[in-house]
């Protein structure tokens, strides 16, 4: 990542002139400091997705979502700032994007179907499970398989702040943030979500898992990936699409039967 990232406790005066005195100045400088955090965000969301959109347009959205997570950032929470942006500012850019309706009813359907097929069949198989197995659930065949992964391939942006469901308020962010107190019940389910996602890493092909790595940790871009993996790029969108389509079904499966027990 070549974003130099600033630190809280280096912005440590500017945090308490916003929050404890409300200094618009200092609000803007730290809006100011952290505006390369949104170029970075916007530049890894805009990967796939289709030339009408401009990077500039992501980047007034991402703007809106930093300046909301100045104003609700607790100091005191224990999580660093730039944690905490980046998903404000992805799910603002997210939320724009929806809002906008840039992909087609019937492009959010097949992911939809891709993804509900996943959850069950690897809840039923307790295993990664092959596209063969897929097409055979959904009644296709391979090819028109791997037709509609090049179809969705732009609707895998992925992001903490999507509801696990679609009809649900509660977002994957709910599961990797701890409250300063939080009860019982909502931590045994931030734990069973967890080790429900590790499950579903692990039954992610060898090379989806390499894709996600690269992609996600390494933060190579997907034209770099093909390079080091010696694949082509649009075979290593399918693989991203197939990878999130995977755990995307299996988180929503699971809350499903958390909640249903």
């Amino acid at each position: 990542m070549n974003v130099k990232k600033s630190s809280k406790l280096a912005n440590l005066d500017l945090w308490k002139e916003w929050k404890e005195h409300g200094s618009l100045e200092a609000k803007n400088q730290l809006i100011e400091s952290y505006l390369p955090l949104v170029e970075y965000v916007s530049s890894r969301m805009s990967i796939g997705l289709p030339s009408s959109i401009s990077k500039d347009d992501l980047i007034s959205y991402g703007i809106m979502g930093l300046i909301d997570a100045i104003d609700k950032f607790d100091l005191d929470r224990g999580l660093q700032f730039e944690t905490y942006a980046s998903w404000r500012i992805r799910g603002a850019i997210q939320d724009a994007l929806r809002q906008g309706d840039w992909v087609p009813r019937s492009v959010r359907e097949k992911a939809k179907r891709i993804e509900e097929a996943y959850g069950v069949l690897e809840q039923q198989y307790l295993r990664s499970v092959t596209d063969e197995e897929v097409c055979e659930y959904l009644g296709i065949t391979l090819k028109e398989f791997q037709q509609m992964l090049h179809d969705v391939s732009v609707t895998t942006v992925f992001s903490l702040e999507d509801p696990i469901k679609e009809e649900d308020s509660e977002t994957r962010i709910a599961t990797v943030i701890d409250d300063k107190a939080p009860n019982p019940e909502s931590a045994l389910h931030r734990q069973y979500l967890h080790e429900m996602l590790s499950q579903a890493i692990d039954r992610l092909t060898e090379k989806e898992r390499t894709v996600v790595s690269l992609f996600y940790f390494e933060e190579l871009s997907l034209s770099e990936i093909a390079e080091v993996m010696s694949l082509s790029p649009s075979r290593i969108s399918q693989l991203h699409s197939k990878a999130l389509l995977r755990l995307k079904g299996v988180l929503a499966n699971s809350k499903h039967q958390l909640f249903s027990e």
